[in-house]
């Protein structure tokens, strides 16, 4: 008896992409009149929710935290189950240039944490699920977040508390809108990444109080507002594949990633994690750890109080950096293309030696002691700009979770040629808009603040 095989089952090849979802996301950010909140309600709704709990944010000695201590041998600060995050120190050093070692405390929290927004549509036009979430660092303590934000030790509850409300969700999607790994801020924290999800959901969501559906047209309003949309949720926006406006650039998309390679090429950068209390240059006290000339950031102490969050009292360390920071691009449009300067940034905490950065990116407090030729580049035109050339400005909280009264001002200024010449310094490079949304689906490349600069591109009034 002969003996066949089966036939193998054909299936039909699928779309490699959603040819769809760039124009929903053009008609959301086009709709400015939500199908649940208008958009001159929202200020009033997060207000309600603030009066609806109670926060407390006071600083405390580092003797009045609560499961946190100093190793007696090394001096890292850190949880007593070893989970969430823990202060150590680190070095680091460009190799070639002894100007740019240097040693500081740093964040190391190895988790990758979920930051995902929920999307679903309504009449026709997507919406976004977003939170009004309290934060110890931020100024204003509530601000829009995402639908999830949590670290794993938060989700798998460590910390013994309530269950992350929509986590569903995000475990196991059902429709993929964007999802990457991306990192934070690498002068801060040591190789920490999340994951950035957005979902689209068919089914019935059960609305929480404390979160409200918004069209992109209202959330892009709402960035041009100071300190309203919190950083884990700009970055997750900036994820959003939105169609190219402007196709075309000065430089060709394998041109722009053969200069990141060759950036990343001839930048010999050496970190590495010590104890804590050998870092040089910094003093710890009894309410604070500070840099020798009291600049950079402090680590400090807080006792928190939360009626809206999953544990709803605590106590952690923060960073609180000193001065309020300037994150900027430059702009100008280039055959016709508006384009954005990046500078390729080397900072101790990233995993790949630099990703790209906004033109500028410092708190000019902490070089105000330096001679002018060694300012930050581009500094001078950011601050010297007259309003008519500012196409974009606010006020914006940094990671709330980890830094306390961390705020920038984050702008879009346009320059002509001689401030910033089409072929620019070494380490700058033009782009467009559509590069950096290209860029963004791919882990690694593009820093936190230019990307909370991307999600701010949509917000610009034209």
């Amino acid at each position: 008896m002969t003996s066949h095989a089966a036939s193998p089952v054909l299936v039909p090849p699928r779309p490699r992409g959603n040819a769809e979802l760039p124009g929903r996301l053009a008609l959301s950010a086009a709709t400015t009149a939500g199908a649940h909140l208008r958009i001159e309600d929202v200020h009033g709704w997060l207000a309600d929710r603030d009066r609806a709990h109670r926060f407390e944010v006071e600083r405390i000695p580092f003797a009045g935290l609560d499961a946190w201590s100093f190793h007696p041998e090394t001096g890292e600060l850190g949880h007593r189950t070893g989970r969430f995050f823990t202060v150590r120190g680190l070095r680091a050093r460009i190799e070639g240039d002894p100007a740019t070692e240097w040693e500081q405390p740093v964040i190391e929290q190895p988790e990758v944490g979920i930051l995902g927004i929920l999307a679903k549509e309504f009449g026709g036009v997507l919406h976004f699920l977003m939170q009004a979430k309290m934060e110890p660092g931020n100024r204003n303590l509530l601000q829009l977040s995402p639908t999830v934000q949590a670290t794993r030790s938060n989700y798998t509850r460590v910390h013994q508390g309530a269950p992350v409300r929509y986590l569903e969700h995000f475990v196991r999607p059902e429709r993929v809108v964007a999802d990457t790994l991306q990192s934070e801020h690498g002068s801060w924290f040591y190789r920490k990444a999340n994951r950035n999800l957005i979902v689209e959901t068919d089914g019935e969501v059960e609305t929480h109080d404390d979160f409200c559906w918004l069209t992109l047209g209202q959330i892009h309003a709402l960035l041009r507002w100071d300190n309203v949309v919190n950083m884990d949720a700009r970055t997750v926006l900036s994820c959003l594949p939105f169609p190219d406006a402007a196709p075309g650039a000065l430089h060709p998309d394998t041109e722009v990633l053969s200069w990141i390679t060759g950036e990343r090429s001839r930048h010999d950068v050496r970190t590495e994690l010590m104890p804590l209390a050998q870092v040089r240059g910094w003093i710890r006290e009894e309410h604070r750890i500070r840099h020798e000339h009291d600049r950079y950031f402090d680590v400090i102490a807080v006792r928190v109080r939360a009626g809206s969050r999953e544990v709803t009292s605590w106590t952690q360390p923060l960073f609180e950096p000193r001065g309020l920071g300037v994150t900027a691009f430059l702009t100008r449009r280039i055959g016709g293309v508006p384009h954005y300067l990046v500078h390729a940034r080397v900072e101790g905490g990233f995993l790949d030696t630099l990703e790209l950065g906004p033109t500028v990116q410092c708190v000019p407090g902490n070089f105000a002691h330096l001679p002018p030729d060694r300012q930050p580049r581009f500094l001078s035109t950011v601050l010297a700009a007259k309003p008519d050339r500012i196409r974009y400005e606010a006020v914006h909280s940094e990671e709330g979770g980890r830094f306390l009264n961390a705020e920038s001002r984050y702008l879009v200024v346009e320059a002509d040629e001689e401030e910033a010449p089409t072929t620019p310094p070494e380490g700058y490079r033009w782009v467009s808009a559509g590069q950096l949304t290209w860029l963004v689906r791919h882990a690694h490349y593009i820093n936190v603040q230019a990307r909370t600069l991307l999600a701010c591109l949509y917000a610009m009034e034209t």
